[in-house]
């Protein structure tokens, strides 16, 4: 497993930008797939996006297409989550995910899915006004 910590969460207005960031320790996260999961109040969590160990491959919620980029850097150990033209509909609590070791069927997955990840953050509160 690998221990991981978002920042960057905040207040932001409809039409606004915010890069989210996930610290990771330990020395298998370049081997890793990340993801990024959003919960709002009353509502389960949802994927948004995730990205493979090079970033050779990324996948995305229809619903942040075109709007939001997940990168990382593994020389930093951390993964990225660029938001642009939020919305109100993307506030919610974010939380960043990792999978170390990769099965097949992950492999092939867009990771989309909560319950293949083993590690998680503690969240960190994104808030979109109109």
């Amino acid at each position: 497993q690998v221990q991981l910590v978002e920042s960057g969460g905040g207040w932001v207005q409809a039409g606004g930008s915010l890069r989210l960031s996930c610290a990771a320790s330990g020395r298998t996260f370049s081997r890793s797939r990340l993801g990024w999961f959003r919960q709002a109040p009353g509502k389960e969590r949802e994927f948004v996006a995730s990205i493979s160990w090079n970033g050779g491959r990324t996948d995305y919620a229809d619903s942040v297409k075109g709007r939001f980029t997940i990168a990382r850097d593994n020389a930093k150990n951390t993964v990225y989550l660029q938001m642009n033209n939020l919305k109100t509909e993307d506030t919610a609590v974010y939380y960043c995910a990792a999978k170390v070791t990769i099965t097949v069927s992950d492999y092939l997955s867009a990771m989309d899915d909560h319950r293949r990840y083993d590690s998680w953050g503690q969240g960190t509160q994104v808030t979109v006004s109109s």
